[in-house]
């Protein structure tokens, strides 16, 4: 019989991109929908724009998943 060992993740950090705010704050929630299955909840979100040289903007968002206790 195959051994199985199950570890649960306890924390998990993601990075996330869009050309829109909008996009990204899309992106994010439907990461978060997944992780809750891993039971994992947002412990801390960090965010920034660029803008390039064409003027375009561009968004960035790291979010950082803990284990809920």
């Amino acid at each position: 019989m195959p051994n199985i060992s199950l570890d649960l993740i306890d924390d998990k950090i993601e990075f996330f991109e869009a050309d829109d705010l909008r996009t990204l704050e899309k992106k994010i929630n439907e990461q978060i929908e997944h992780n809750k299955a891993l039971l994992l909840s947002v412990h801390h979100v960090s965010h920034q724009m660029h803008v390039m040289e064409n003027g375009k903007r561009w968004y960035s968002a790291v979010v950082h998943f803990k284990a809920k206790k």
